[in-house]
């Protein structure tokens, strides 16, 4: 990219971050991002993650908010849409809790694991395969009943595709999406499980931006996503999360981070809520789109984002 590119984006990044730094505190209504109050220190760490990305030479939306009373926020390419790959197990976790909550169903009953599932394109067949599976193990029972917390747990934890796909079903795809609507994840779509090759050839994917995620989480976090036990519940579940690479990784070993990560080919985020000791919670999703063949390269910008916001967040807070 020439450095003429690069000046543009920066400028362009700088421009985005001034129409959403800072906000109320995490316990509003309508998404705080939205309003507009510029801090110079917000826009510097705008031009750096902008800096990043241009030289990465990847489309890369990132999303940092302060959960601070006041708190500022950063967007760099928020408002990208992106394949949402394993962080839209995020929201059906969240939709199932809810629905806990409400009686629909119980976290401790139990459903039947089966590896195969109709496409939403044409009702076709397809199989799940532990090779292409990061949880292998549940795999082994097939047919026996497991709980819907084992299985919400195993969504997350090891981001298993076939608790995603049994869980989903249960959820109801479309309630989902209506949850996150509701809850000011505007353009997020969550429309079926996961290895749903039919559908992705239909072009029918789960999609979300970063906005989106961040928004989530930040309902998450504030105790608005379902009811404050089922909230700290789910972010416990997500501080299990054993993909730890991109933004724990840029952040001192010990603290506290509650993420999701997901990934296919040429995809590779995280969305995640920071607890820094000492100072208050922020929220930092990173979604990549590229780097096709070099996961290590897009592991590595992720992680120099998340030093980036960790270093902006704490200064912040002692200031």
């Amino acid at each position: 990219m020439t450095s003429a590119a690069m000046r543009l984006l920066v400028a362009a990044a700088l421009a985005a971050s001034t129409g959403c730094a800072g906000g109320g505190g995490p316990a509003t209504g309508a998404p705080p991002d939205r309003a507009a109050v510029s801090r110079p220190s917000a826009d510097a760490l705008a031009a750096r993650i902008a800096g990043a990305v241009a030289a990465s030479g990847a489309e890369v939306g990132v999303y940092y908010r302060s959960l601070a009373a006041g708190g500022d926020s950063v967007l760099v390419g928020a408002d990208v849409r992106m394949h949402a790959a394993s962080t839209m197990k995020v929201p059906v976790m969240i939709q199932l809790y809810r629905d806990a909550d409400t009686g629909r169903l119980s976290m401790d009953g139990s459903l039947t694991v089966d590896t195969v599932f109709p496409s939403i394109v044409d009702g076709s067949p397809y199989a799940l395969s532990r090779t292409s599976d990061s949880d292998d193990a549940l795999y082994e029972r097939a047919g026996e009943g497991v709980a819907v917390r084992e299985l919400v747990e195993r969504m997350i934890t090891r981001s298993s595709n076939l608790a995603t796909n049994l869980l989903i079903d249960e959820a109801d795809a479309s309630r989902v999406t209506a949850t996150m609507r509701s809850l000011g994840a505007d353009s997020i779509h969550v429309l079926r499980g996961v290895e749903d090759i039919p559908a992705f050839r239909a072009g029918l994917s789960n999609t979300t931006t970063a906005r989106d995620l961040g928004v989530i989480l930040g309902a998450l976090a504030s105790g608005r996503a379902a009811s404050p036990p089922s909230s700290r519940e789910m972010l416990a579940i997500l501080e299990r999360q054993e993909f730890r690479e991109k933004i724990p990784a840029g952040v001192p070993a010990g603290t506290r981070v509650a993420n999701k990560t997901g990934w296919i080919t040429g995809i590779h985020h995280d969305a995640a809520v920071v607890f820094p000791e000492g100072a208050p919670p922020y929220v930092l999703v990173v979604l990549i789109r590229g780097f096709e063949e070099d996961e290590a390269a897009a592991t590595a910008l992720a992680r120099r984002i998340s030093e980036m916001a960790w270093t902006h967040h704490t200064t912040e807070a002692q200031s």
